[in-house]
């Protein structure tokens, strides 16, 4: 449901929503949601500053009702 969410929100922003990819994960510490974009996506879905990450964060930690969520958003190019 978050994934999702998160999903739909990201979706909003950048010019290449069919390239948004959120992946799941549960870790000890809580689950973590990855965020994937287009690589010229990247700085619409980070914002100046991190604010639009940030801001992105804050929603879907509000959202959160199973414990704590972290979310990264990931740079495909780098490996």
């Amino acid at each position: 449901m978050l994934a999702d969410a998160l999903e739909h929100l990201v979706r909003g922003i950048v010019d290449n929503p069919d390239e948004v990819r959120v992946t799941s994960k549960n870790l000890r510490r809580g689950e973590l949601l990855e965020v994937r974009v287009a690589q010229s996506d990247l700085g619409r879905v980070i914002g100046r500053s991190g604010r639009t990450a940030r801001a992105l964060r804050t929603v879907i930690s509000a959202l959160a009702t199973q414990g704590p969520v972290r979310v990264d958003v990931i740079d495909t190019d780098r490996r």
